[in-house]
């Protein structure tokens, strides 16, 4: 009895060092938030073009489209439309707009006439496998500039989907693409709104 007591407590032990490793290795948060910024001074901004590191060459530009409407429908600010900012970029000459200078970023925002400026970069879009098991997944990063300096006040990063450990033992297919696209915008606005 003293044998299996001890193998226990041993179990029990290690167990609570694992878990203490792992929460001590996991990353810190990825997300800034200016904190000198008054974002209530912010009542217009231009999404402009996602960066695409995906192999669906269509997949950023659907993605910037959901994050369009959700961030409208907040009503937190005018989002400029999809054609008034593809204007104002081809007026200002931009060359990339995915990744504008802050000297680019000030130039669209004054023909634009926004406060600020919404860039972002499609990491992952698309199916993933392990084994007999697959999941979409959708990683995201924005940044806010302000348009005065040029600056960034906002940044975070999302990553939704991929493959559960429920979807390994049933080899379900995880949840549909648009699904997953509306959580990783859902989670950007709530970092952006918290």
């Amino acid at each position: 009895m003293k044998r299996k007591t001890r193998f226990v407590g041993y179990w029990l032990a290690s167990l609570w060092i694992l878990l203490q490793t792992g929460c001590a290795l996991s990353t810190p948060p990825n997300d800034f938030t200016n904190q000198t910024m008054d974002f209530s001074a912010i009542q217009s901004v231009a999404v402009l073009p996602f960066l695409n590191l995906t192999s669906d060459d269509q997949a950023a530009e659907r993605v910037r489209d959901s994050f369009m409407g959700m961030l409208l429908a907040t009503e937190a600010f005018y989002v400029l439309p999809s054609g008034e900012v593809n204007r104002g970029i081809s007026r200002a000459g931009l060359r990339t707009p995915q990744t504008p200078s802050a000297e680019e970023a000030k130039s669209i925002s004054t023909i634009l006439e926004v406060d600020a400026v919404i860039t972002g970069v499609l990491r992952e879009y698309g199916t993933v496998r392990s084994g007999s098991a697959e999941a979409n997944l959708v990683s995201l990063s924005l940044q806010m500039l302000e348009t005065e300096k040029g600056t960034v006040i906002w940044s975070a990063s999302s990553t939704q989907g991929g493959i559960t450990m429920g979807d390994r033992l049933l080899g379900s297919g995880g949840q549909p693409m648009n699904k997953v696209t509306e959580q990783v915008v859902n989670d950007l606005l709530n970092k952006l709104f918290e």
